[in-house]
């Protein structure tokens, strides 16, 4: 497929129309190839487009079809201000790289830098979330068909990891190019205490969590992160196709440490996976990621600990924010099971010195409980 990518000359200081995004997708189909011309005149018309909904993105989405079959997904910031045409430019550059290298990423068939609309393989509806909510739904325990799912993400993670990093260019993310202490404090650490412990709670900071809050970060900003970083590898972020798994939502890409995408893979509030299951998960993307680089375990797995306290922080803050500000109530009922793992994880003698936090998470979890 013949990739495309063009600059259309629209007025900057108005937002596009649904149709004007879907004008500007046919003139991307006609011009890779994927449409003739007079297909293009009538495409865009057709009743077989069907606009679908995201999950906290606020970027529109189409899923186009033709002769009644799915055929490519259009993606369109909601605005045109400057973070979102750079974060769907992101969306193509790093989309490329990474297929390049042998991701199972989506094929990405063409891009307008002026409006931000993207066109891109459709996957299907079919998430890891899915298959793992229906078993349970059966009372059946993780395994088989799930498990084989998780193992292959794992092994195409250790990949995209290691081969994503090379040649990757620090020029094409948008939101930050590395993953460092400083990030883990303002968009981790921190909108954990904005949206969750002050917005949901409305409680105010309590004095000297701060300090503990910047020494784990400073711990875990100690992990290289000289790795390709997905940051929001998690359960609906990845698609299964033909029995094969597929990994969607890259654009917040950015070098970093290989311990935090695991992390987000396996304390995913969506799945909630067990125990034993998550600590067996761990041992097959060691081997996995053993294929790549050496690994020293004892430092992996300290290192896995302080990452999973930020990703968990950053969960919670997620969702509610999704919830209280974008009034998104699909998020609500994740908060507890994130409350839950982050006061966990808080029980590990390696938070024994952070007191005042873990405090702050146990109350904040009965008062969602009783509220």
């Amino acid at each position: 497929m013949i990739k495309t990518e063009i600059a259309l000359e629209k007025n900057k200081t108005e937002e596009l129309s649904d149709i004007e995004i879907l004008q500007c997708a046919k003139e991307l189909l006609a011009g890779n190839g994927m449409l003739t011309k007079s297909e293009a005149e009538t495409f865009v018309t057709s009743d077989q487009n069907r606009k679908i909904a995201s999950d906290g993105s606020t970027r529109r989405f189409w899923r186009l079809c033709k002769n009644d079959s799915p055929f490519c997904i259009v993606a369109a910031p909601a605005g045109r201000g400057r973070d979102e045409l750079a974060e769907s430019g992101s969306a193509w550059k790093i989309g490329n790289h990474l297929r390049e290298n042998g991701v199972p990423v989506p094929e990405l068939y063409g891009w307008d830098k002026s409006t931000g609309v993207l066109l891109f393989e459709d996957l299907g509806d079919i998430r890891l979330h899915d298959i793992v909510a229906r078993e349970k739904s059966m009372q059946i325990q993780p395994q088989t068909t799930v498990v084989e799912h998780y193992h292959s993400a794992l092994k195409h993670l250790a990949a995209m990891q290691c081969r994503g990093g090379v040649d990757f260019d620090e020029s094409w993310c948008w939101d930050g190019a590395r993953y460092d202490s400083r990030l883990m404090i303002e968009k981790e650490s921190e909108y954990f205490l904005r949206a969750f412990w002050q917005g949901l709670l409305a409680h105010e900071v309590v004095d000297g969590v701060l300090d503990e809050l910047k020494e784990i970060a400073r711990l875990a900003g100690e992990a290289p992160v000289n790795f390709f970083l997905h940051r929001d590898f998690q359960s609906r972020n990845i698609m299964i196709k033909e029995g094969a798994v597929r990994f969607i939502d890259f654009q917040g890409g950015r070098f970093g440490p290989l311990g935090y995408d695991l992390a987000s893979l396996l304390i995913d509030p969506y799945t909630s996976l067990p125990r034993w299951l998550q600590d067996n998960l761990v041992a097959v993307y060691l081997k996995a990621i053993g294929n790549y680089v050496a690994i020293e375990e004892a430092e992996f797995n300290k290192q896995f600990k302080l990452l999973a306290f930020q990703r968990n922080m950053q969960i919670v803050g997620a969702f509610s924010f999704l919830f209280k500000v974008r009034k998104k109530t699909f998020f609500i009922d994740f908060i507890k099971p994130s409350l839950i793992s982050l006061s966990n994880r808080l029980e590990d003698p390696l938070f024994k010195d952070y007191p005042i936090i873990r405090t702050m998470v146990n109350r904040g979890l009965k008062e969602l409980a009783s509220a």
